[in-house]
């Protein structure tokens, strides 16, 4: 049983936590308190082949493993938690839907944006009441002629309002079958379409200059060919999605209780009360210690999903357990830390305080901790 990682692995981790540290880190502050979405920072990420990572090269990736995705999602992470959701969500949301579903002229026009960078695709599954039912779908896409004619509404949508959005592929119902259960399609929805009515952003308590809206269609018309997948097949195809995307989520999770990691240690050892560094104070340093056991064992359980899903073996109870493990010990580690920092991490001005609203939301995006228990109660045979 092998836990290193390669060289490769390790050299690339360095180059993507550089970055981080030198051209997030400095600005991560201000775009929370901003909201600002930084267009030049997710081409810089491009520019580092960080939106193609997993991909096949001849679709234009970087021919990488999931888990050398996982690290550089990780490492944006570890110090801001709104980067590293939009690479996450371009990635495994936004362009992974063309590689696995996409015809290859499907392929040919939208990939080559969506892994260099320089666009964003989003995933519109989520509904105003169609949330972990995501079943309960109401958008409709119903064929005329040569085009499909969609109405219906998303919500809580990440990265389909940006400057440089190229597209949302959503999930729709398109027919029912004979016992009028509703056949699911994924269809590609330019962005700029006529009938495509993008709300204003949210008011959010983390994930701040992430980009997030509902989005609304009004008799918004489409060519038949923006269908990606069989039609039908809608249902199945966003469950592979989640799928992966779990594991994504969870190494967001780790990299989040990483961060706080960091800051808690090092803050441990330069405050001084009662003539000591609070470090000294068992309270203390047994919080730090559960808090590095925590991020050990998400570490691991993360990891073990990816290298799963790239030997090709089935992985889908083991990205359910790797999410919901790391997810909560990412919300533990924040309010931890925050204690740590005493009344000081209660300030803005400190970034425990900014993970702590960050981290909640990983408990219940892409699926919640109870869909996440659900479904690995399912894999055991309850």
């Amino acid at each position: 049983m092998q836990f290193d990682l390669t060289e490769e692995q390790e050299a690339f981790r360095a180059v993507v936590r550089d970055f981080a540290v030198t051209s997030i880190a400095p600005r991560a502050a201000e775009m929370d308190a901003t909201g600002e979405f930084p267009v030049d920072l997710v081409h810089a990420m491009g520019d580092l082949g960080l939106f193609g990572l997993p991909f096949p090269e001849d679709l234009g990736g970087g021919g990488s493993d999931y888990l050398t995705y996982c690290i550089a999602i990780e490492e944006i992470a570890r110090v801001d938690a709104s980067m590293a959701i939009t690479l996450e969500a371009g990635v495994s949301l936004g362009a992974a839907p063309f590689v696995y579903f996409g015809t290859p002229e499907q392929q040919k026009r939208w990939l080559p944006d969506l892994v260099s960078g320089r666009r964003l695709g989003a995933f519109g599954l989520t509904e105003p009441e169609a949330g972990s039912d995501a079943g309960a779908t109401r958008t409709t896409a119903v064929r005329d002629g040569d085009e499909w004619v969609v109405n219906g509404a998303k919500t809580f949508i990440t990265n389909s309002g940006t400057p440089i959005t190229q597209n949302v592929t959503i999930t729709a119902v398109t027919s029912r079958d004979a016992g009028g259960r509703p056949q699911i399609t994924n269809i590609v929805i330019p962005a700029g379409t006529e009938g495509l009515v993008v709300e204003s952003k949210y008011a959010k308590m983390g994930w701040r200059a992430s980009d997030t809206h509902g989005l609304v269609f009004q008799d918004c018309r489409v060519p038949a060919d923006h269908v990606l997948g069989a039609e039908g097949d809608g249902f199945r195809n966003f469950l592979r999605i989640l799928d992966e995307g779990r594991i994504a989520i969870a190494a967001m999770s780790v990299g989040m209780a990483q961060g706080c990691l960091d800051e808690a240690s090092r803050y441990a050892t330069e405050r001084v009360a009662f003539g000591r560094p609070i470090g000294k104070n068992q309270g203390v340093a047994f919080r730090v210690a559960d808090m590095a056991t925590a991020v050990d064992a998400a570490r691991l359980l993360t990891y073990r999903a990816a290298w799963l899903r790239d030997q090709g073996r089935s992985f889908k109870k083991e990205a359910a357990i790797a999410k919901l493990y790391a997810s909560e010990a990412a919300v533990d580690a924040t309010r931890s830390a925050t204690q740590i920092f005493g009344g000081y991490g209660y300030m803005d001005e400190y970034p425990v305080s900014r993970m702590y609203r960050d981290a909640k939301v990983l408990e219940i995006g892409e699926g919640t901790s109870e869909i996440q228990r659900q479904l690995i109660a399912s894999e055991l045979g309850l």
